[in-house]
């Protein structure tokens, strides 16, 4: 028995039909920067934020956190932790105070820290939001999150 070959011709598209349109590439236009030490923590909070529709950028210390924003890359928010490596928290509040570029970004504080002179102190260095980490459910953070980076606040 004979083997057949069978040609097969390349796919060719007619002249009157036109390519398939590509896929539009949504990429979220508000952006958050998670500075948080906890790594369960931090997972799960990029994970809501950008279930939420946010791009989540992750610092797990203060200084690697200034070092981002350093860079140029300014968040719409950053959601900061107070004890951190490096650097606490207020130690970043102060560093970006002190810079006139980094002053753009809203910062909520997230931390277990609940004293009223913590809060008092995250106040005085411009924080929009104070979160007590043990009292505050993540879709709550989240929600103020949204609200704050849609200019609902």
């Amino acid at each position: 028995m004979a083997e057949e070959l069978i040609k097969v011709s390349p796919m060719v598209i007619a002249e009157k039909t036109s390519a398939p349109a590509p896929m539009p590439i949504v990429t979220p236009s508000k952006s958050v920067l998670v500075v948080e030490d906890d790594v369960f923590l931090s997972g799960l909070l990029v994970s809501r934020l950008e279930q939420a529709g946010l791009s989540v950028q992750k610092a797990m210390t203060g200084e690697e956190a200034l070092k981002i924003l350093r860079s140029g890359t300014i968040p719409s928010l950053i959601l900061l932790d107070i004890i951190l490596p490096e650097k606490s928290g207020f130690e970043v509040l102060e560093e970006i105070q002190a810079d006139p570029n980094l002053q753009k970004a809203p910062v909520i504080i997230t931390s277990n820290l609940g004293q009223e002179s913590d809060i008092q102190k995250g106040k005085e260095l411009g924080v929009v939001h104070y979160f007590v980490k043990a009292q505050t459910p993540i879709e709550e953070l989240v929600a103020k999150v949204k609200e704050i980076t849609e200019g609902k606040v």
